[in-house]
Parts: structure tokens; C-alpha cells; sequence
């Protein structure tokens, strides 16, 4: 399960693993209050991108298309997070104040269609033959 959550909320035990999204450390934020168990500024907006939006709700359309674009390279650490979160609850922590219009909500996404992707091949579909046992689907040789 992925969550979002903003950091200078206080952390829940329902939060699970605790991972800080943004490039830069958060503002008048004591790093033993924030209880982040992970920060990874690689899954950042560059500071172009960040800049570019400024926050505006009116360029989110926009910034998240750019903002797919960029998180093409780290997918590994995308992954990685996709696999926390189909053992544990996954927290993406950010310090925006809107934040259905942050990262953290186009992070979350991309998290969940990896999620989605990974289905694991018990629960797909698996086409049976119709061949009697012992036969081949090229009938006998």
C-alpha cells in the first residue's frame, strides 16, 4: 500500500516505511522529529521542473507529464518502492502544502502501475491444454 502523507505531519505506525521524496530537506525540520526511514532525492522534480511549476494547480497537468518523463531514469528505485509496498505500507513523505497537486501524488501513481504490473503469476490466468494427458498439442508422433 502506498500513502502519501506531508513530513511535518507527526508519524503513525500505520505509516509503515517512511520515505522522503523531495530533493531538498524539509524547512525547520528536526530530522529526529521528521522519522524518515528513507530519503531519496533522486525521485525529485529537478529543480528545473520544480521551479517551472512553482505549484501552480494550473500547470499539474503539465508538471506531471514532465515529471513522468524524468522518473524514466530512476526506475530501479521506483521498483524498489513497488516491492515495499506489496509487503508493507509505503509512506512517500513531502513538505508541499497542496498535495494532491505534489510529487508525492505522481509518485504514487507510477507506484501503483508498477504494483499493478507485478501481479504475481499465481493469481494470472494460465491457459490449460485441451489435449488429453500424455498428448501433446501436436498430436502423437
Amino acid at each position: 500500500m502506498i500513502r502519501t502523507k506531508r513530513v511535518y505531519e507527526e508519524a503513525a505506525p500505520e505509516d509503515g516505511l517512511r520515505v522522503l521524496i523531495d530533493r531538498l530537506w524539509p524547512r525547520g525540520l528536526a530530522k529526529a522529529k521528521a522519522r524518515v526511514d528513507a530519503w531519496r532525492p533522486e525521485l525529485a522534480p529537478s529543480s528545473e521542473l520544480r521551479t517551472w511549476y512553482g505549484h501552480d494547480p494550473a500547470r499539474f497537468a503539465e508538471f506531471r507529464r514532465r515529471y513522468r518523463r524524468e522518473l524514466e531514469r530512476p526506475v530501479a528505485a521506483i521498483a524498489a518502492l513497488a516491492v515495499e509496498a506489496a509487503t508493507r505500507p509505503v509512506t512517500l513523505l513531502y513538505a508541499a502544502r497542496d498535495g494532491a497537486h505534489s510529487n508525492a501524488a505522481v509518485l504514487q501513481e507510477l507506484i501503483a502501475e508498477h504494483l499493478a504490473r507485478a501481479v504475481p503469476r499465481s493469481r494470472r490466468r494460465v491457459r490449460r491444454s485441451t489435449a488429453p494427458p500424455g498428448r501433446s498439442h501436436r498430436g502423437p508422433s
